[in-house]
């Protein structure tokens, strides 16, 4: 978990400079900066939240202090943020406080958007960021995003089609066949094109739940702060 989101898994190894080297990947240089023990607090952190996540259960400040350890409390801020920082940057999820009296928390998808990325009746960890992401490539190529230019996207943050990735699974799967089917996404043949080449549109759920404004700001929101150091993350995030 303190390792770079475009780390793969087993099933496929790349190049230093093959791995993910965008923003998008900023939480491994957050990490870096902290001692190894903190850094460990975090990802023990993170992994409770996620867990919280899958079981859609709340989780409260009481269990992430346990989870940290009496002798971390002091630091538990520190620990708490960079949660958040990792959480909302890998996963596309935020963490909101839902009851300020016994100070519980719930994770939710960033943007509005009601998909974690994985079909229903399976388990997987969210991938809302990756959906923004895929998103943010299609308004930046006018709203058409050839194939080539989605996949030279994701390239650069180490994902790959048919290759599986420890945290986002077989990513072509998702992109056109999983999001296709839940209408976040169009995959689409360009009309005349010989041979065959394919494109991505935003789907019509992805127009309802979400804006071409909103997923500028959430990227602008990212790459305005120091690489690799700090995002915006939501009133919850401050314990």
């Amino acid at each position: 978990m303190a390792g770079a989101p475009g780390s793969q898994s087993h099933q496929g190894s790349s190049s230093p400079d093959e791995e993910g080297s965008s923003t998008w990947g900023a939480p491994a240089g957050a990490q870096a900066s902290l001692p190894d023990a903190l850094r460990v607090k975090v990802a023990g952190l993170v992994l409770l939240l996620l867990l919280k996540y899958r079981t859609k259960q709340p989780t409260t400040r009481a269990e992430m202090l346990a989870a940290v350890s009496r002798d971390d409390r002091d630091r538990f801020p520190v620990i708490f943020r960079r949660a958040c920082e990792y959480l909302q940057l890998v996963f596309g999820v935020d963490v909101k406080e839902v009851d300020p009296r016994e100070h519980s928390y719930v994770l939710v998808s960033i943007l509005g958007l009601s998909c974690d990325g994985t079909p229903s009746g399976r388990d997987g960890m969210p991938k809302t960021s990756l959906l923004v992401l895929v998103l943010w490539v299609i308004l930046l190529e006018d709203d058409r995003a050839p194939e080539e230019a989605v996949w030279e996207a994701l390239g650069v943050m180490g994902v790959y089609a048919g290759r599986e990735h420890v945290f986002y699974g077989e990513p072509r799967e998702l992109l056109t066949e999983v999001w296709v089917q839940e209408g976040y996404l169009e995959y689409r043949q360009v009309p005349g094109s010989e041979p065959a080449r394919y494109e991505f549109l935003w789907g019509p759920r992805a127009h309802a739940e979400t804006s071409g404004v909103q997923v500028l700001q959430h990227i602008l929101a990212v790459n305005s702060r120091q690489p690799g150091v700090s995002v915006s993350v939501r009133r919850g995030c401050e314990p």
